[in-house]
């Protein structure tokens, strides 16, 4: 999987996304101390406020970002965004009221949501081979997940000899490498735009989502999404709460079962490249949100269980379990999403694919924060995993299984006619004008201008 690396231009951009990673890993630690500082016994409430307007931010700006991003040079785009972060990181220590963090972290949270779609449709463009995207893939998966783990230790190592405020500082640093790492990158060059450039300002930002509506594979995208969701919600919201309130274990022990959940996902991450080089991505998406329910009931027996030495065991299993099918179904969205829609349209379908999941953790946040703590563990189990698998089952009926799901298979080029672009559009390149229209054929696509 490491010779993807070799790509140097795939190398400093992977690169930049591991620096910022991590200095996105520090500002986490530090803002929750910060809160701490700001509102005390409130902390929580503040972070989850905080939490909810880092996912607002998400689900507004991507598509808004989309919709002018072909417009705008996308290593100047990249480059501003990570500047911007740095900005609002310099600015974070010097906060003295909790509103304050709030428009800091929506700031912040609106850069990187212009920053993360831009790189995810860069990306494909720099590994044009699929299975050298695919590996990219699960680099990416695994730098996410390094990231939870090494963050934190990182933090917990620089506060033994100083303030969290310096915190801030690595995040800074974090940023500014990313910047400098993207300048210094050469990108190819655009794919031209298969859509016309005017419209309003509505129909552009909602471009990528009415491609995630056209084609079968992106629409069982979105109730994938809402399945990992439902999963991944329980695991960040509640592990505190089954480690110290359940089974009665230290804060140590928090950190043990989130550990558990990073190595479910980085052993999938791992295996992935070579298993989907000979699978179809449904084979390995479907069967993964499907195994999400069945890891739900066996929380369920945890949950229920008043004592007993095995509900540690079993919990960290679980953890794992829920990473293994939460990493099976996000590392090959990149290869859905790139093979669903045409070369210029993948910012927006990116952007969609960015807001929409989002927009689904924005749903079951509050969920299983809110009716664990009112009505108990039991119903936020009951109702995340009936989503879960409804979500499940519905992806799996909105994806239908075709003959193309051969991984080696390449799909016959179709012949058809365009009727209504203007002369000089830049998808009608090679095609022979006929009396209705343009003709010309090439592979399945599922972009605007092919929504038949």
């Amino acid at each position: 999987m490491l010779a993807v690396l070799r790509h140097r231009a795939y190398r400093r951009l992977f690169a930049a996304q591991v620096v910022a990673l991590v200095g996105t890993g520090l500002a986490t630690v530090a803002l929750g101390l910060l809160a701490y500082d700001l509102a005390g016994a409130d902390a929580g409430s503040v972070l989850g406020t905080a939490l909810a307007i880092k996912m607002v931010a998400y689900v507004v700006i991507a598509p808004a970002v989309g919709a002018i991003a072909d417009r705008l040079p996308r290593r100047a785009l990249m480059v501003t965004a990570d500047l911007v972060r740095a900005g609002i990181a310099v600015s974070l220590p010097f906060v003295g009221e909790v509103w304050q963090v709030y428009v800091l972290v929506f700031l912040l949270q609106s850069a990187s949501a212009a920053f993360t779609p831009t790189f995810q449709a860069v990306i494909p463009e720099v590994l044009p081979e699929e299975r050298d995207y695919t590996r990219a893939l699960s680099m990416s998966r695994l730098a996410y997940d390094l990231e939870s783990l090494f963050s934190p230790a990182l933090a917990a190592a620089l506060l033994s000899v100083v303030t969290y405020n310096w915190l801030f500082t690595g995040t800074v640093l974090g940023f500014l490498a990313s910047a400098a790492l993207v300048v210094s990158t050469a990108l190819p060059a655009r794919a031209a735009a298969t859509v016309p450039c005017g419209g309003r300002a509505y129909t552009k930002a909602t471009a990528g989502t009415r491609l995630f509506l056209r084609a079968p594979e992106l629409r069982a995208l979105l109730a994938l999404n809402l399945a990992v969701a439902a999963a991944g919600a329980m695991v960040t919201v509640n592990s505190v709460v089954y480690v110290r309130d359940v089974l009665g274990l230290s804060a140590g022990t928090v950190a043990l079962a989130l550990g558990a959940y990073g190595a479910g996902s980085m052993a999938v991450a791992l295996v992935l490249p070579r298993l989907l080089d000979r699978v179809p991505d449904r084979a390995v998406m479907l069967p993964g949100a499907l195994s999400l329910a069945v890891v739900f009931a066996g929380l369920g027996a945890v949950t229920a269980a008043r004592d007993g030495s095995w509900r540690l065991p079993l919990l960290l299993v679980l953890w794992a379990a829920f990473g293994a099918a939460c990493s099976a179904v996000l590392t090959p969205t990149g290869r859905l999403v790139r093979r669903s829609v045409a070369p210029g349209e993948r910012t927006a379908a990116f952007a969609a694919q960015f807001s929409l999941s989002h927009g689904c953790w924005l749903l079951t946040y509050p969920l299983a924060g809110w009716l664990g703590a009112a009505a108990g563990l039991n119903w936020a189990v009951f109702a995340l995993g009936s989503i879960a698998l409804g979500a499940a089952l519905l992806a799996v009926r909105l994806w239908p299984a075709r003959s193309t799901d051969d991984v080696h298979a390449v799909p016959a080029p179709a012949v058809h006619v365009h009727a209504d672009l203007p002369l000089g559009h830049p998808h009608l390149a090679g095609a022979r004008r006929v009396p209705t229209g343009w003709r010309h054929s090439h592979g399945h696509l599922t972009d605007g201008l092919h929504a038949r």
